[in-house]
């Protein structure tokens, strides 16, 4: 057996957001059991799934774990690439692939979120947070960001939190931005739920600089990054799917077989 871990990251037309997710799959292959161990992009982005899976064979790999680098469980994690592994496979019928989960729901989530708005000023009672999500038309995504800003919500001293979606869901972040200048709200953390930097981040900045604040008090925070957190629950994500207890990660017919955890 010769093990083997392929990264999938979405990928972007920004160059330094696909640096920066490089840099991100860097810090964690140090960690990780595995003697073979390559990067791909799903789209906009070198190298290709398929490239970077014949790398892993060509390298000698039996067993591979494949690890989707995403935030939350949407048609990428559950469509696009079980489709795609699906086709690669054709290719090597006799490779054991197990598939891992996206980052998902974690308590731990909310201390990173707080050290992400603490890097800006101190945490308030009378202090909002609005928790921006990429967006998705599936309820599985609005389901488990509305999750994760309960669970801020809960574990901070934050006034309230307002999940909401840059595209395909709603609340509307463009909207959501426009109550909160009519409200009387004056302390504002805007999260961007975002691992990497990149045309949404920009849409983020654009949108809240399009009115005048005043003194009140509103505080982008920066995307995610490599938190400490978000690289050991990573890290976890990327354990299960190569040690594939109890067959949970077992990506044995394509796609009438893809961890069947989602």
């Amino acid at each position: 057996m010769k093990q083997a871990v392929l990264y999938i990251c979405h990928g972007s037309r920004v160059p330094e957001a696909r640096t920066e997710a490089i840099h991100f799959i860097d810090k964690v292959k140090p960690k990780v059991h595995a003697s073979i161990q390559e990067v791909s992009f799903l789209e906009l982005a070198d190298p290709s799934i398929e490239v970077s899976f014949s790398r892993c064979v060509e390298q000698g790999a039996t067993h591979i774990a494949v690890v989707p680098l995403l935030l939350l469980t949407a048609s990428h994690a559950k469509r696009d690439i079980p489709k795609e592994l699906a086709h690669i496979m054709e290719k090597y019928p006799d490779i054991r692939v197990t598939y891992g989960k996206p980052i998902g729901v974690d308590n731990k989530l909310a201390y990173m979120l707080q050290d992400k708005m603490n890097e800006k000023s101190e945490i308030q009672p009378s202090s909002i947070a609005i928790l921006v999500g990429r967006g998705s038309s599936d309820q599985d995504v609005v389901r488990d960001l509305n999750e994760i800003s309960s669970i801020l919500y809960k574990k901070s001293n934050l006034g309230q939190v307002y999940p909401c979606f840059l595209t395909a869901a709603t609340p509307k972040f463009d909207q959501l931005i426009e109550d909160i200048f009519h409200s009387n709200e004056k302390s504002i953390y805007v999260i961007p739920y975002l691992i990497f930097t990149g045309l949404l981040k920009r849409e983020i900045d654009q949108t809240i600089k399009k009115y005048d604040w005043g003194n009140r008090h509103i505080e982008v925070c920066s995307y995610l990054g490599p938190h400490p957190i978000l690289l050991d629950l990573f890290l976890e994500r990327v354990n299960e799917a190569i040690l594939n207890k109890d067959d949970k990660f077992t990506f044995r017919k394509g796609l009438n077989d893809a961890s069947t955890t989602f």
